[in-house]
């Protein structure tokens, strides 16, 4: 049995860039404007790491078709 590595890393990454977004959506925006320059930095950064995650579970199903 081949396990591609592209499976359990966009999982990974899917989910904790879920995490991220759902906390960047539910935490005080006040925070941000003190800490990060107004900026949402979970929320973007929860964003990329979903999109990662996506793109490397779309790989690993490609692969697998092919």
């Amino acid at each position: 049995m081949h396990l591609d590595v592209r499976l359990p890393m966009g999982y990974l990454f899917l989910l904790l860039g879920l995490i991220l977004v759902v906390f960047g959506l539910i935490s005080d925006p006040a925070i941000y404007a003190q800490h990060s320059l107004g900026q949402n930095v979970n929320l973007r950064w929860g964003a990329v790491f979903a999109a990662f995650g996506l793109v490397m579970l779309w790989l690993a199903k490609r692969a697998k078709h092919t």
